[in-house]
């Protein structure tokens, strides 16, 4: 299964560490990435652009608008995430605990749905494939 680890951050907190510490969180949580990549556990992780770059799209009524900023009622924003191989939740779960960031915000842990058996589910039973 697959599982996408959501880490959000209270930036005030993040920003309260000595950079020396960030750093050193930041080193650390990146060889643990290298070494769950380098055995199959990891498939993706990125951290995102800061907040103020975001601009959020809703659509109502037909009209399309975009403001500046997530907009999320929360002290937490979306920085970054984690696309990673599980057995199971409990498993999924475990891995996050081994990143320091839940101590800054949260890391929510989902599993991915099966969008071949949507395709299916909604009679589009070819996955479309890249060309180039």
């Amino acid at each position: 299964m697959q599982f996408l680890l959501l880490i959000y951050i209270d930036e005030g907190l993040l920003q309260a560490l000595p950079a020396e510490e960030y750093d050193r969180l930041m080193r650390d949580c990146l060889q643990h990435a290298d070494a769950l990549q380098a055995d199959g556990t990891l498939v993706l992780a990125q951290q995102l652009a800061p907040v103020a770059s975001a601009r959020t799209l809703r659509t109502r009524q037909g009209q399309a608008r975009v403001t500046d900023g997530p907009f999320a009622e929360t002290h937490e924003l979306l920085a970054g995430f984690n696309l990673i191989n599980a057995r199971d939740h409990a498993q999924a779960l475990a891995i996050a605990r081994q990143f320091p960031w839940s101590r800054f915000g949260s890391i929510e842990v989902r599993p991915l749905a099966d969008m071949q058996a949507e395709r299916a589910r909604v009679g589009l039973e070819r996955a479309l494939t890249a060309t180039t």
